[in-house]
């Protein structure tokens, strides 16, 4: 049984528990607690436990249990395919998600530390500027991120608009990008662990 370590209201945790309802695994999941620090030099989750393997950083994880499964429809074995789907996982890690960052933490966190008026809206301006970037895409590619099948790459990018979604700013009309929802969540654990529990 596979254990994952983290609260569900972590969105790094909801890309491995997406992708484990994605492909059919069975797992136990428990709160993080000051024992677990050995496990993570981080600190943070998700980690992972399967078995005697210790794994953290989501989208690692998340590409570990797919290659595990031999679950090419998520994570293709060929090569262009494969990279095609990494690319835009690690552009959601490295960029999208470093475009809200500050925007979140003020409109989201109420963060005491994230009043600047200015880098608000210069962090929301960025954020749907990004997400303009995806819009584009997904004209392009006609369903999903990185072509006609669902991936991993829709996991991770469908949190993120999920989160972008849900956060109380002004947004673009993006009308590629509200299909696209709408076919997220026609998938299975979408609405568990992508769409907040919300119908």
């Amino acid at each position: 049984m596979l254990t994952i370590i983290g609260k569900p209201t972590s969105i790094n945790v909801r890309k491995v528990l997406w992708t484990c309802v994605a492909l059919g695994l069975p797992f136990q999941r428990a709160d993080w607690r000051a024992e677990h620090a050995a496990l993570n030099p981080n600190r943070m989750v998700p980690v992972l436990l399967d078995g005697d393997l210790v794994l953290w950083e989501s989208n690692t994880i998340c590409r570990y249990l797919c290659t595990r499964e031999g679950a090419d429809a998520l994570l293709p074995r060929d090569a262009r395919a494969r990279a095609r789907v990494e690319q835009w996982m690690d552009w959601q890690a490295t960029e999208l998600n470093n475009a809200w960052r500050y925007a979140f933490m003020a409109l989201v966190r109420a963060s005491p530390a994230h009043t600047d008026p200015a880098q608000i809206a210069a962090g929301v301006d960025n954020w749907n500027r990004h997400v303009g970037i995806l819009d584009a895409q997904l004209a392009a590619s006609g369903a999903h991120v990185a072509g006609a099948g669902f991936t991993l790459a829709d996991v991770v990018i469908g949190l993120s608009l999920n989160r972008w979604s849900m956060t109380p700013m002004a947004r673009p009309d993006y009308p590629h990008v509200a299909a696209y929802l709408a076919r997220l969540a026609r998938q299975p654990g979408y609405r568990e662990w992508c769409a907040n529990g919300v119908p």
